[in-house]
């Protein structure tokens, strides 16, 4: 017989249900209406250097979200956590690296349709979009406290930083709020220049001298080249090509007589010294019979052919024409430094191997000749290493994992909880092949790709990859073989933290299998060069940022330091690991190169001291730091170290470019521009290194500091730039990043010894330096930026935005890169190319929008103005 339910307690049973209803089964359709939003409160906080920020949640599901049964995990630019001083509903917490989570509050509650707020507070100012939290995903639980499903946050939003007290850093940030006002007050001293005060060629060649006449080049036009210059002319012919639409005639050997009738290219190598430089260096000569370019060697004869393209006028890049003319020159030229080079890091996010091609083009494009590929770190391992799978299998890729101490690495960077997802750039490698091919088109353009292995420290991806291999083959009961390339001690109980905050990043340098490891890597690597049919001569060893407090609780560096007192301590075993890797890398015929580190030893104090041991010993530091340590560059050249000078403060390409919080970047070493790149006097860098990242003066800082002695200046082994891709995602955001301030750079690296350089009156140099770059930001905006709209398909170059001020209702307008046009709408919507010209002050009223435009139609960000 049925028995019928009173109504009230169906409807009862149905609530209950209802409010019981938790998300471990929650569907990813009903997670993806959860939204958050993200604000930045305030940098103005107590206590000075911290921030106050907000997550609002609105629950747009269906469920109801409590204590137990979700976490929001996201990644943000690492800073240490501040603890509430009063309850919050929910508490952020620093995982690992930059990846974060919010646990709810045991008495947690948000019901369907009901938003709440949780604010918390860190270390460290926040200024920029691209700090914001990135990547954000919930974790829902079942009852028992097991993930049940991952969903990755579809609404999402970063409130917009508008106020001082989210534009700067606090009361100690002495920089301006950015705003088109301030920018109109910087660019004051720039003018626009006429086409013949142009640098014709960047980086300016030592000697260059216009002639009259003019050379025409047709598809017609014969190259011949000398013996062993192969690879040269059938480069230039097809750069030719995309000029002319023509594959020019190419012959091996040189012409008999040239002469005006036959007019050709010519490319040589013979007894070429310019400045005292013979590598690398080349006479170009255009005239009556065509166009000479002879080398010292294959190197000078590229370099003249580089210098040949950018005289090729600019319509001819939009454009194939039938006949190019090119004006006669005289040009000796000949490189400054003989290392001039590019870092490039493809670990924290992937680039594609074309993206790095295209990376390789430009280098070549602006005379630089090694690119340190930066392939390994905490946050990715990107080649492929014959017999170590789990490198790739696992150190290649990012993904949600259970916690910090899983066999894998956990999203970085706003990768998300989805290996391999299509738009994000944690996960990728190159496969040998595809390191081979990379290696050979730099060949080809006379790059050196020098590959590094950063030990002992930003080594979690090869940690992480040996620890599944050593469970992999302890699984299958093979105990020898899993320790014969483990990198840890198993049971070091170090508590530290790392500049990017990672807590478990450091090999164990007193097990014999680091070494293992390290030599492995590196002879797996020398056989993929001599795939390539080249020599793997030179390695870079890392060695940066160690975090103090490593190997202090560890039995195995305990043992180590018992059975060799000498080595006086914990802090002295990164020392100790580069003595004991050197010699196997010395057995391999290896240049070694490292970062500053490599080089120093620390005091009981923090401080860092020049280590005699490794000077004169084929070791290559890379100075960084001229921030905190202002002049370590100049102490190691003074010790008698072959140093490459990398400055912060003026070749770091993954420094904003400025303050703007819409313009992407890291800022830790300051605001770093192409005028920063340009204005570098090695040898002086006192003089040239004006203010710290908080724009304070840097003067006082050099007091009783060393310079440099003129006898260490033949130290300086050259310059390098970097590119750190913490911030860079994707292709456009790293073309973005490196121009147009490679320019800047080469003219640095390549250019001979600017007279402002050793100039000692402040006024006098400054004046000096204004004149010159005013030149150079002409030639930058008037000629090489139009032509890499064009140059492979079109680089993603970043034109700066106008400054702009209306005093007594007239407009004025003017621009960083003078030779840029600058268009304007007074009715809110954005310029365009058929906008109005901005030519001299105009009276406007209301709010004035503008940009502006290169001539191959390329705009800026827009600025804004408004009539008081």
């Amino acid at each position: 017989m049925n028995k019928l339910f009173p109504l009230s307690l169906v409807l009862f049973g149905m609530l209950l249900l209802a409010g019981c209803k938790r998300p471990g089964n929650i569907s990813k359709e009903q997670a993806e209406k959860i939204a958050v939003s993200w604000k930045l409160v305030s940098n103005f906080t107590k206590p000075d250097g911290t921030f106050k920020a907000q997550f609002t949640i609105r629950n747009g599901s269906d469920f109801t979200l409590d204590g137990s049964n979700w976490k929001l995990f996201w990644n943000m630019s690492p800073r240490p956590i501040q603890s509430n001083k009063t309850p919050e509903p929910a508490v952020v917490e620093h995982i690992n690296g930059d990846w974060y989570q919010m646990v709810p509050a045991k008495d947690f509650i948000l019901r369907p349709r009901d938003s709440m707020t949780i604010t918390y507070a860190g270390t460290e100012g926040v200024i920029k979009e691209t700090d914001a939290p990135l990547g954000l995903y919930f974790v829902f639980y079942d009852n028992d406290g097991k993930e049940k499903e991952i969903v990755q946050v579809a609404d999402y939003t970063i409130e917009p930083f508008t106020t001082r007290e989210q534009i700067l850093r606090g009361k100690m940030d002495l920089k301006e709020v950015p705003s088109a006002e301030t920018r109109y007050k910087a660019n004051t001293g720039f003018t626009k220049l006429g086409d013949e005060q142009l640098l014709k060629i960047i980086p300016s060649p030592v000697k260059l001298v216009p002639g009259t006449g003019t050379f025409t080049l047709t598809g017609k036009t014969n190259v011949f080249y000398q013996e062993g210059l192969e690879n040269e002319a059938k480069y230039l012919i097809s750069k030719l090509k995309t000029l002319t639409g023509t594959d020019l005639p190419i012959q091996a050997g040189l012409p008999d007589k040239p002469s005006s009738e036959e007019a050709a290219i010519v490319l040589k190598t013979g007894k070429v010294t310019v400045n005292g430089v013979s590598g690398e260096a080349y006479n170009l000569n255009i005239g009556q019979t065509g166009i000479t370019i002879e080398g010292s060697d294959a190197a000078g004869v590229f370099y003249g052919v580089q210098s040949l393209l950018q005289l090729a006028p600019t319509e001819a890049y939009q454009k194939p024409v039938a006949s190019i003319g090119f004006g006669f020159i005289q040009v000796q030229d000949a490189p400054r430094f003989r290392f001039r080079s590019m870092h490039l890091d493809v670990a924290r996010n992937f680039q594609t191997k074309e993206s790095v091609k295209r990376v390789i083009d430009l280098l070549a494009s602006y005379k630089v000749n090694h690119l340190l590929l930066y392939t390994t770190e905490d946050e990715g391992w990107r080649i492929e290493i014959d017999g170590l799978p789990e490198l790739t299998q696992v150190g290649a890729q990012r993904q949600h994992t259970s916690g910090m101490n899983a066999n894998a690495l956990h999203p970085g960077y706003g990768s998300g909880p989805v290996a391999n997802e299509k738009g994000k750039y944690g996960s990728g490698y190159y496969t040998k092949a595809d390191f081979i091919e990379i290696l050979k088109y730099a060949h080809e353009r006379h790059i050196k790709i020098i590959p590094e292995l950063n030990f002992p420290g930003h080594a979690l991806a090869a940690i992480k990859s040996m620890e599944a291999r050593y469970e992999r083959l302890m699984k299958e009961g093979k105990e020898k073989e899993a320790n014969e390339y483990r990198l840890i001690d198993p049971d070091d109980k170090s508590v530290y933290i790392s500049a990017q905050g990672y807590k478990n990043n450091v090999v164990s340098v007193a097990r014999e299998s680091t070494y293992n490891f390290f030599v492995k890597v590196v002879d797996e690597i020398a056989k993929l060069y001599e795939q390539a049919g080249l020599k793997l001569d030179t390695f870079h060893t890392g060695g940066d940022e160690v975090a103090d407090g490593v190997w202090t609780k560890s039995p195995m560096a305990a043992k180590l330091l018992q059975e060799h007192p000498e080595i006086k301590g914990p802090r002295y075993l990164q020392s100790y690991f580069f003595r004991k890797l050197l010699p196997m890398l010395k057995k391999r015929n290896l240049k070694v190169h490292g970062w500053e580190e490599v080089a120093l030893n620390k005091t009981e104090t923090g401080a860092y001291l020049a280590n005699p041991e490794f000077a004169g010993r084929q070791v290559y530091p890379y100075v960084w730091n001229n921030v905190y340590d202002v002049d370590l560059g100049n102490r190691l050249a003074n010790a008698g170290y072959q140093v490459v000078l990398c400055n912060v403060t003026n070749f770091y390409f993954d420094m904003a470019y400025n303050n703007d919080p819409k313009e992407p970047g890291l800022y830790w070493g300051g605001f770093v521009d192409t005028r920063d790149n340009w204005a570098f006097a090695p040898f002086n860098m006192f003089r040239t290194t004006e203010e710290t990242s908080m724009g304070k003066p840097m003067k006082e800082e050099f007091a009783g500091k060393q310079p440099m002695k003129p006898e260490a200046r033949k130290n300086v082994y050259g310059v390098e730039a970097q590119l750190w891709s913490e911030t860079i995602k994707g292709r456009d955001m790293m073309e973005y990043s490196i121009l147009p301030k490679l320019l800047g750079f080469s003219e640095s690296a390549w250019a001979a010894e600017r007279k402002w350089e050793n100039v000692a009156d402040d006024a006098t140099r400054k004046a000096m330096m204004a004149e010159g770059w005013n030149i150079f930001a002409n030639s930058i905006a008037q000629k090489h930026l139009p032509r890499l709209k064009y140059i492979n398909g079109g680089y993603n170059y970043r034109l700066p935005q106008p400054g702009a001020i209306i005093e007594n209702g007239m407009l004025k307008a003017n621009v960083e890169l003078p030779g840029l046009a600058i268009r304007y709408t007074t009715d809110g919507s954005e310029p365009t190319e058929t906008s109005t010209l901005y030519e001299r002050p105009v009276k406007v009223s209301g709010t004035v929008t503008l940009k502006s435009f290169d001539l191959a139609g390329r705009s800026s960000r827009s600025s804004v103005v408004k009539a008081r």
